[in-house]
């Protein structure tokens, strides 16, 4: 087992008994909790959440770490409360982070009974920090354990903070072909203007902090699983004794005639969404594709190019995942707006004048009018390095692992998107899933099995995509569903999918009907049935847990 240290970073976990006098702001709560109840509570400008379970009160930040939202409005379970946006769950009692996407815990605050009233003491230092990093270790000299990191993207990032978190001792490199540290890929496609620096997960300082070297513009070429080596682009070898294999996947392009034309774009780096921003403005745009970042990139573009069209290989968009009730009202959504769609179609040939995009040519013989042509029809998986290992792939060239992130090889673990993994909710099932936050748990799990703690991955899958300032919020795996029951109303825009499997509920999407897709990411978590009935009913008493 690696060796591990014990130390304390520059911000340490927060100590609800720290408070001094006179940095203290206390309140007092008129109204009385009941066990599983939360009440958001005003102290000075900021918001604290206060929660009873088991008989216990306890207080902590009421700010989702990852974009800020209301836990208040969220879902308590146990000591656990579940963001009502995108998932992210903290303990009450303690601020600990416990599901991602958010990657900071939460300030815990004190709370005391005095004459069977509830007081709130703030120390208002922590109510400036409204995020806190778990404690972490750092190297410690002599000990040469290394961890290797291929890929800057979620399941490294969090591999390499659980290691420390865990005071594991040895040396963790991240290594990566991006230019930048690790960053939010899922802004990319929602704001395309976005400057870099405003969307790194973390600065440079936290990696010197912590020992976490991260090696940028540099790719994995080779690798030799015998002698622990990985060779890279730059013809230098390094070894390892444990290895994580998160290099992603990249778009896949069209092979139509034309494609290499300028203003032919696709969608990968922060670099690249600036482009598309630039070149769209007043612009004629054309976009292959209707999965999620398309219709996002559609979306953002009303009100900046002068024309948005959208070319749909199915009869709608996300009919494959969200279903063809969702795709529908998606697609009436954007036309409403100005975007013209042609489903049932493809690209076969772009045409050009000067080297320039001028014309796109569908397969049903339309032409239509284009300055700029955004594709993004899937991605492929970037493991052509890995051909001739060991290492077991799918015929897509995926990397399969076990419950525990574990592939065939001894010590080389695998996640994020370049793999293909069990899902627990779905009885196991091979599963590929290209989610931000599945690829955290997924990083979560590889450092954990690391250290020799026993862990297998049982994360539900929670995402969001935003249409016109809306977000469709969706947890589960709805694959194969049979049946799907609806709930509100598409035409006000709002509304709750329930999809349905062996009238099991297996997923849900919900448009401004917060917080019931937390809701039913924590039964799908607890491995609580909701059954079709309970789904079509009105009461929803289901919603709850116990």
């Amino acid at each position: 087992m690696p060796r591990t240290k014990s130390s304390h970073g520059e911000f340490p976990d927060s100590d609800p008994e720290d408070l001094s006098e006179e940095l203290t702001e206390e309140v007092c709560v008129e109204s009385e909790l009941q066990d599983g109840q939360m009440m958001e509570v005003e102290v000075g400008r900021h918001t604290v959440l206060l929660a009873r379970t088991d008989g216990k009160y306890s207080a902590i930040g009421n700010q989702c770490t990852h974009y800020g939202a209301p836990l208040s409005k969220g879902v308590l379970t146990g000591q656990r409360v579940r963001c009502p946006w995108h998932g992210s769950c903290f303990n009450v009692q303690t601020g600990d982070l416990e599901e991602f996407p958010g990657i900071d815990c939460l300030p815990c605050h004190k709370v005391n009974i005095r004459n069977s009233k509830v007081y709130v003491s703030v120390n208002k230092k922590s109510l400036r920090q409204q995020k806190r990093i778990k404690s972490m270790g750092t190297a410690e000299p002599g000990v040469t354990h290394t961890v290797l990191l291929l890929g800057g993207g979620a399941a490294s990032l969090i591999c390499a903070e659980i290691l420390r978190q865990e005071n594991f001792g040895g040396r963790i490199i991240m290594v990566t072909r991006d230019d930048l540290l690790p960053y939010d890929k899922t802004r990319l496609s929602k704001v395309m203007n976005v400057e870099s620096e405003t969307i790194l997960l973390r600065r440079a300082e936290f990696f010197q902090q912590y020992d976490i070297e991260v090696w940028l513009k540099k790719e994995a070429l080779s690798m030799d699983t015998d002698m622990k080596t990985v060779t890279f682009n730059d013809g230098s070898v390094q070894s390892y004794d444990h290895l994580l294999i998160s290099t992603g996947c990249r778009a896949k392009g069209l092979d139509v005639p034309g494609i290499k034309l300028d203003n032919v774009k696709m969608l990968e780096t922060p670099e690249d969404a600036r482009q598309i921003h630039a070149a769209c403005q007043g612009s004629n745009i054309v976009l292959v594709g209707t999965s999620f970042v398309g219709m996002e990139v559609a979306s953002y573009m009303i009100g900046k190019a002068s024309s948005i069209t959208v070319i749909g290989s199915s009869e709608l968009p996300y009919q494959n995942t969200l279903g063809r009730e969702i795709g529908r009202v998606t697609m009436m959504m954007l036309s409403e707006k100005g975007v013209k769609f042609y489903m049932n179609d493809s690209v076969t040939e772009v045409k050009g004048v000067n080297g320039k995009v001028k014309e796109v040519v569908l397969k049903s013989g339309t032409v239509i009018p284009a300055d700029v042509l955004i594709v993004g029809v899937g991605s492929i998986p970037n493991s052509e390095f890995l051909q001739g290992t060991k290492i077991q792939m799918n015929a897509k060239n995926f990397v399969i692992v076990d419950k525990c992130m574990r592939t065939n090889v001894p010590d080389v673990f695998s996640g994020g998107d370049v793999v293909t993994f069990p899902l627990a909710m779905a009885n196991n099932q091979l599963v590929t899933i290209g989610h931000w936050q599945m690829a955290q748990a997924h990083g979560r799990t590889v450092a954990l099995n690391i250290l020799n703690k026993q862990s297998e991955l049982n994360s539900v899958p929670y995402y969001w995509t935003v249409l016109l300032g809306k977000t469709i919020r969706y947890t589960g795996y709805g694959e194969g569903y049979t049946d799907i029951v609806i709930k509100g109303s598409f035409e006000q825009r709002k509304f709750l999918a329930l999809y349905i499997k062996n009238d099991e509920v297996i997923a849900a999407a919900g448009l401004n009907y917060d917080p019931v897709v937390s809701a039913v990411a924590e039964r799908l978590t607890a491995r609580k049935v909701i059954t079709k009935k309970e789904a079509q009913s009105d009461d929803q008493s289901w919603q709850q847990l116990s």
